[in-house]
């Protein structure tokens, strides 16, 4: 056989072994699905006023940018955030993912809000984007910005 036959009739046999390889190395991600539990996780918390649990949802330097607010930075300052929307008359959060992209250790969900009080009277609905970092092996929020759907306040 000629060396350039040779050299074709090799890549030939190799190549579907090769692709074979590639596929079984590679496992979709279900980012989208561990995002969706730790918004349900993130919902229990604040349905049973559990700020602390909140908080530790969140990377140590993580940031909220609330409306019409200052930027909340780290555990400490997110827990007194939250608890003051709780003690406000919000008692509970139902969060919807949307979409959702991974890059690496970090990833973003865009998904819409809303925000229940005393009787599940709706109080709020809106959107969010939220960026996911992930920290040693445990996705937690990192950033965390959110818009109401309502008319400004006058």
């Amino acid at each position: 056989m000629q060396p350039l036959l040779k050299e074709l009739l090799a890549l030939l046999i190799a190549l579907p072994l090769l692709l074979s390889l590639g596929s079984a190395t590679a496992q979709p991600s279900n980012i989208r699905g561990v995002i969706e539990e730790g918004n349900q996780q993130w919902s229990m918390a604040f349905s049973t006023g559990d700020s602390a649990a909140l908080a530790a949802m969140y990377t140590p330097n993580a940031q909220l940018f609330p409306m019409h607010r200052e930027v909340v930075s780290g555990i400490e300052a997110i827990q007194q955030f939250w608890q003051g929307v709780m003690a406000s008359g919000v008692k509970g959060a139902t969060l919807t993912t949307l979409e959702v992209d991974e890059q690496g250790d970090t990833a973003y969900e865009v998904g819409k809000y809303e925000l229940r009080g005393e009787g599940h009277k709706v109080l709020d609905h809106g959107k969010y984007v939220v960026v996911w970092k992930r920290e040693q092996g445990q996705w937690r929020l990192h950033r965390d910005i959110w818009n109401s759907n309502l008319p400004a306040p006058k």
